[in-house]
């Protein structure tokens, strides 16, 4: 049996990184550890010293807290709260604060101690509290006084919970508090005198095993190892921890007992992971939205030409066959472009108030169409009378590609359910509690294997054979739920289906329904009656494409590629309307237009984009907007029913 200094559990919880105090019955602290002391000095900027009345070195909201948690403790219960304390000045840290009564021989409440830790903005979600040890004034010279404050240190070991174990010099298991015997689903009794590595703690892990035995080898020689580790225990399956390994000394200094110590990280992990993926995703979509809008102008310029060369050409014409071919080529394209440009989220939707059932009876009827008699299509509402805020077409669009999904997953048949529902909690993980309303798409297909669930929203992966798939479906999915300040979650395995459920903010019925007006058609001019127009593009493939059509049917066109030039030229003309571009390098079309209209008040305008923010437009009265690539009779016809 080796020979403990007296002052074993001083030590340990001297050792700790969390900070630790105990106080009396009236909230005077009479002992605490150096992580206690730092730590509140670190976050107040001056040290407490014993005696003093923990609350009142807080500011009063935070005092009256910290009073209420210390009170509860004194009436003997032990728990557990998550708080935020520190001077505000100098910074908010979030504490895992665990709340213990202190007991005298005959049982009576004598104080209470607490074990803080500063768990950080990204751990505010953490259950696992680094509490291990508590610290007392000074060891008692009588052997009963020691005696109980070895007790009490004790205590606070097998009451944390975090993991605690105590080791001899070689390795051999001493002790372990309760949080570590659950993990194995053991009594002590059962793992004491084992090595420590090659307790159950590590025994589906085994090479997690030897990371531990060096560590300890290590501590034996006086280091401190700190490390992370993953560990598949017997009692809740893999988990990631910080794990540390301390060396114990005696009176002289010399090593001669370790202690182990791990708290919990898998809850950080998985936060950290989430969010790498969404800064991946952002990236992307940034990468995504800019290749899409140059390849809108691409389009635009060449559907623009093939429309004008159409107008050249009779039905019979042996061209006109190929150039049909091509215009169908570049509505696929078009489509392409919506969907890349609703991943990367610069395709604004038309956000209104919607009613959710309404829209998935609708979409359930575009969907029994889309996938064919051998898929049962089946509706379980239950959302009626519920609202949210999203663009309703965008929606049913998004079902739709779901549906297609599940259509491939199912290659022999099957059902489909599409569900509705309302709930309440988290829409994103670090978001705010809130109502909400999903959808869920729910195959009974072949399902995912999980490394491609994990991939299934990138934009062009896909698992079809290649020319069946664009990869984009789920991206435009995805991006379209972010762009409702919603979510979207997947659940899938190999032979058991696919569910994917859109998670969308729930708010407020309407009350009364504004009229809607009715639409109004001006009959259009047969020509441009040489009326002068403006057009403001710097892309001169689209910028001659605009100039052509135009001055085709009548219209006289002054051009200029950039925003700058064009409001030069306002300065020598005075056109019916003018046409612009919404993003342009230097100046972008909000700019333009808003200074076209102090320039010209109530000048017809005409904004042309592939995407464009509609925020943007604020204070711009009477402009309209075009969609890239758009159909030069469209621009015509809209040109037309502004000036007339």
């Amino acid at each position: 049996m080796i020979s403990l200094p007296a002052d074993l559990w001083e030590q340990i919880a001297q050792s700790s990184w969390a900070a630790i105090c105990v106080f009396d019955t009236s909230f005077r602290l009479i002992a605490f550890n150096k992580a206690h002391n730092d730590e509140f000095f670190r976050v107040n900027g001056y040290y407490t010293k014993i005696g003093d009345v923990f609350p009142d070195l807080f500011v009063p909201e935070q005092a009256k807290v910290m009073r209420a948690q210390m009170a509860r403790a004194l009436t003997g219960e032990i728990f557990s709260v998550v708080e935020e304390f520190g001077n505000p000045v100098i910074g908010h840290p979030c504490w895992e604060i665990s709340y213990a009564p202190i007991r005298d021989a005959d049982g009576t409440i004598v104080g209470a101690f607490h074990v803080a830790l500063d768990v950080g903005p990204r751990l505010r979600a953490e259950a696992a509290l680094s509490a291990t040890k508590t610290l007392e004034e000074q060891v008692a010279a009588s052997t009963k006084e020691l005696r109980e404050n070895r007790a009490r240190l004790h205590s606070i070991f097998e009451t944390s919970l975090g993991f605690q174990a105590l080791l001899t010099k070689n390795g051999v298991l001493i002790d372990a508090n309760a949080a570590f015997l659950e993990a194995i689903g053991q009594p002590l009794r059962s793992v004491v005198g084992a090595t420590f590595w090659e307790t159950p703690w590590f025994s589906k892990t085994p090479s997690i095993g030897e990371v531990v035995r060096a560590a300890a080898m290590s501590a034996a020689e006086g280091a401190i190892v700190r490390q992370e580790i993953q560990v598949d225990l017997p009692v809740g399956g893999l988990r990631w921890f910080d794990f540390a390994m301390r060396p114990i000394r005696d009176e002289a200094a010399d090593v001669v007992a370790l202690a182990a110590e791990a708290v919990e990280t898998t809850e950080r992990r998985h936060a950290e992971e989430a969010l790498r993926q969404s800064q991946k995703m952002e990236a992307v979509g940034q990468l995504t939205g800019g290749i899409a809008h140059d390849f809108n102008n691409l389009l635009m310029a060449i559907s623009g030409n093939l429309q004008l060369a159409k107008r050249r050409t009779d039905d019979g014409h042996p061209a006109r066959r190929y150039l049909d071919n091509a215009s169908l080529a570049v509505d696929t394209g078009a489509k392409l472009t919506s969907q890349l440009l609703a991943f990367s989220r610069t395709q604004k939707l038309d956000i209104s108030r919607v009613e959710l059932d309404p829209v998935l009876r609708h979409a359930r009827d575009l969907v029994s169409t889309a996938l064919g008699p051998n898929i049962d299509v089946q509706l379980r509402l239950d959302a009626e009378g519920l609202w949210t805020m999203t663009d309703a077409d965008q929606l049913r669009l998004a079902i739709l590609n779901l549906a297609l999904n599940s259509r491939d997953a199912m290659p022999e048949g099957g059902s489909l359910v599409l569900a509705s529902g309302s709930g309440r909690g988290r829409l994103k993980p670090d978001g705010p509690e809130a109502d909400y309303l999903w959808v869920r798409v729910v195959d009974t297909g072949c399902g995912m294997p999980a490394d491609v669930v994990s991939k299934a929203f990138d934009p062009f992966f896909t698992t079809k054979p290649r020319g069946q798939g664009t990869g984009l479906g789920l991206a435009q999915v995805y991006g379209f739920a972010l762009q409702s300040n919603g979510d979207l979650r997947v659940s899938s395995s190999v032979g058991a289906g696919t569910t994917i459920e859109i998670l969308l903010p729930r708010v407020e019925a309407l009350t009364s329904a504004a009229a809607s007006p009715g639409e109004s058609r001006i009959a259009p001019l047969k020509a441009g009656d040489g009326r002068l127009l403006l057009v403001i593009d710097d892309d001169h493939s689209v910028r001659s494409v605009m100039v052509d059509a135009l001055e085709a049917i009548g219209f006289k066109v002054v051009e200029a590629a950039s925003g700058e030039e064009g409001l030069r030229l306002l300065e020598q003309i005075r056109p019916d309307a003018a046409i612009i571009d919404f993003v342009m390098p230097g100046m972008n079309g909000a700019e333009v237009g808003r200074r076209v209209q102090s320039m010209r008040p109530g000048l017809p305008i005409v904004f042309v984009s592939g995407y464009f923010d509609t925020i943007a437009l604020d204070g711009i009265s009477g402009a309209v907007v075009l969609r890239k690539p758009f159909d030069v009779d469209g621009l015509n016809r809209t040109v037309r029913e502004l000036i007339h």
